[in-house]
């Protein structure tokens, strides 16, 4: 390994979750870092206090990102327009677990469960770019002010003005006190009705799939600008899927993205023999019910460590384990 790899290769994963802050979408924020790293490398010689390499590979990862952003122009009008965001991806929880913290770098595990739900990840959507970086800087990452300003190349006045716009844009879309931000385990709640979502599903029981949804449940499908709201509207898809008259048979498996229950859906189809891979929902529970669901393709099954398939003999509940 070169002196270069050592210095920076420690910080890859949490430059990555970084740039999916500020991009949503886990691919994308691979091609950031590919980026990031190949500009600290080419200016590498500019370096001058090797200790500083973590804000400075900081530095570079946010303009990567604010020159991606400037190129799409892309914002969201809403914190709950998850269905126009036809970018979100999900960033599996098996990734995030290898951001190992430090004596002197405790912020490098700064992936609290509000800071990567998918939730918080749309309404991160709507703020100007600089602002999102800023407010990443400051209420994410715990850094100072100044250091804030310099991440942006901008004075601390500046980098606190852009902080209070953000914050006030965030105002009742995610808790004003760190402390109030939820631990990164699931409740009991959310265990269950990932259980029973499963359940559900590969029994084909659509009552019990409508059961456990709230009356008010919404889903979404990126990158489809889709959005179904109400159970009056949801429960005719959810027969379709599992009822009587669907396209088939159904193993689901249990796995853990962006802090939230979620599972990956495999499909045999009539006459097929094998269970192909079809989806990934995450849900989002509350008062004891599932209230959202965010469906996924199957782009993500790599990065989840998934098979493409299942053979019908391996098929069925704690076969396929993700962590």
């Amino acid at each position: 390994m070169t002196a270069f790899e050592t210095l920076t290769e420690p910080h890859r994963r949490e430059l990555h979750v970084h740039c999916y802050r500020m991009l949503a979408s886990f691919h994308e924020a691979e091609d950031a870092v590919q980026e990031t790293y190949l500009r600290a490398w080419r200016s590498r010689d500019r370096l001058e206090d090797r200790s500083g390499v973590r804000p400075w590979l900081y530095r570079i990862a946010t303009n990567v990102c604010l020159d991606a952003l400037r190129r799409t122009s892309r914002r969201l009008p809403a914190a709950d327009a998850t269905a126009e965001a036809s970018w979100l991806q999900p960033y599996p929880d098996r990734l995030l677990d290898e951001i190992a913290p430090t004596d002197d770098q405790p912020d490098a595990v700064a992936v609290s469960r509000e800071t990567i739900e998918l939730a918080f990840i749309v309404a991160l959507q709507v703020l100007p770019p600089r602002q999102r970086a800023v407010f990443l800087a400051r209420d994410v990452l715990g850094w100072p002010a100044a250091e804030a300003a310099a991440l942006l190349g901008t004075s601390v006045a500046a980098a606190n003005s852009a902080l209070q716009r953000a914050r006030t844009t965030l105002a009742g879309h995610i808790p004003a006190r760190r402390a109030d931000w939820p631990s990164p385990d699931l409740t009991a709640d959310e265990k269950r009705l990932l259980a029973e979502f499963v359940e559900a599903n590969e029994r084909c029981d659509a009552a019990a799939a409508i059961r456990i949804a709230s009356r008010d449940i919404r889903i979404t499908m990126p990158p489809d600008r889709l959005e179904f709201r109400g159970l009056d509207a949801i429960a005719p898809l959810i027969e379709r899927a599992v009822g009587p008259d669907r396209e088939g048979d159904w193993r689901l498996v249990p796995i853990a993205v962006n802090r939230m229950p979620a599972a990956a859906s495999y499909l045999r189809r009539p006459g097929d023999t094998v269970f192909r891979a079809f989806k990934i929902d995450v849900l989002r529970v509350a008062d004891g019910r599932i209230v959202e669901i965010t469906t996924f393709g199957t782009l993500l099954f790599p990065a989840l460590g998934l098979p493409p398939t299942l053979a019908d003999a391996a098929a069925g509940r704690g076969v396929v384990s993700v962590s």
